[in-house]
């Protein structure tokens, strides 16, 4: 059987899918994965089929406001959904859709008869338990969170519209919104596993039939993989070393955030790594070292705290090694796993990324140092995420509705 799971997005939104996509693969499914072109390297490391999108993220690095944000994304949807369905004709029997390519898989579905699955690394359905991912404010109530999450849905369907009607045109079906079909979708329960873990977003008892909150789907990790010796010998050389790094975020802020991590360090009295990320962090010193992308499994557990901009990803793997983080959101869904972190109590309150001094980063790594309750908690979480099997309870989803 055919499966293939699509993404698009950073770097954050395709890695956890090649764990998932190995994990499918042991079991005998024969697995593409399909996504922008920047990241065909990352999907044949894991030995899985790649399948270009038509699309690229890196454009939009720069993108601070939601305005902005609204814009780049619906360029980048329409563009997404031209090459979608040269995707699937690749052979798919059953079509795995994440959040952003899910409102365009659905169209795809209903023009080939390809039965689909939603595999989404954020709680997107409207719940009176918290506001939605992307408002980046705070509890509004049980009704004003229900309210506001619906009004999220609406604006991320006006993100697609266009997309919509061209998809829908290419693949001759008669037009049909993106809400109209949204609905459709809500109103048949279909299915949507949602990979992060019950740690940080236990699933809501207001959610509908058929979503399932199934526990963090890791990034493929090779066997053979180490870290680089100069890292190594760092690590080695003195107390445990604090991780400052932006992932994709954060382009063209590099040196004022290196000029920040470094002097935030040395206030606090802590050793330091730069991971460069998009940003190109950098600096030089006995007590700093800078690196680049390096297996956050490896290196995690042998950290003291991790600075990092609250990526679903990077916040679960801090999580997951028993680290405390001080998280510094930029944009999307980085203020809610940034609150999500705090709220219980396993990273100290968000500092927005415009807001972000040295003082203030020093100040929230000293309060980690001093005080063990934000470890104890990370390692209480770690405990819970260790009984939970994301790619295992997703395996078991897709034999069930494959009669495998």
């Amino acid at each position: 059987m055919r499966i293939m799971i699509a993404t698009a997005g950073s770097r954050g939104d395709v890695a956890p899918y090649t764990g998932l996509g190995v994990a499918l693969r042991r079991a005998g499914y024969d697995v593409a994965l399909s996504t922008t072109d920047a990241f065909a390297p990352l999907v044949r490391a894991a030995g899985l089929e790649f399948r270009g999108l038509p699309a690229d993220t890196r454009s939009h690095a720069g993108v601070r406001n939601r305005r902005e944000l609204m814009r780049a994304a619906a360029a980048f949807i329409t563009e997404l959904g031209q090459g979608f369905a040269d995707a699937v004709a690749d052979g798919t029997d059953l079509l795995l859709l994440s959040t952003t390519t899910a409102p365009l898989g659905w169209h795809l579905a209903e023009a080939t008869g390809i039965p689909t699955l939603g595999v989404y690394l954020q709680p997107t359905a409207p719940t009176s338990d918290f506001p939605p991912v992307v408002a980046g404010s705070r509890s509004l109530g049980g009704l004003g969170n229900r309210a506001a999450g619906r009004f999220a849905l609406r604006m991320a369907d006006r993100v697609y519209e266009q997309a919509v009607t061209e998809l829908r045109h290419r693949l001759q079906l008669p037009p049909l919104s993106a809400s109209t079909m949204r609905r459709r979708r809500e109103e048949a329960d279909w299915p949507v596993l949602y990979g992060f873990s019950t740690a940080l977003v236990p699933r809501p008892s207001d959610w509908r039939s058929g979503m399932e909150v199934v526990g963090t789907w890791w990034p493929h990790l090779d066997a053979t993989e180490r870290l680089p010796a100069d890292l190594e010998d760092f690590l080695a050389a003195g107390s445990r070393p604090v991780l400052i790094g932006f992932g994709s975020m954060a382009a063209g802020d590099g040196e004022r955030l290196s000029e920040i991590a470094v002097r935030a360090l040395r206030r606090a009295g802590l050793r330091g790594i730069l991971q460069s990320g998009s940003a190109g962090l950098t600096a030089d010193g006995d007590d700093i070292l800078t690196i680049e992308d390096v297996p956050h499994t490896l290196l995690f557990p042998r950290l003291a705290t991790v600075v990092h901009h609250a990526g679903a990803g990077t916040s679960a793997a801090a999580l997951r090694a028993g680290v405390p983080a001080v998280t510094v959101p930029v944009t999307a869904d980085q203020p809610f796993w940034a609150r999500r972190l705090a709220s219980i109590g396993a990273a100290t309150d968000p500092i927005p990324f415009r807001s972000l001094t040295a003082e203030r980063l020093a100040d929230a790594l000293g309060r980690v140092a001093k005080q063990q309750t934000f470890t104890r908690a990370a390692v209480t979480a770690a405990h819970h995420m260790a009984t939970e099997d994301g790619a295992g309870q997703a395996l078991k989803a897709i034999q069930q509705m494959t009669g495998e």
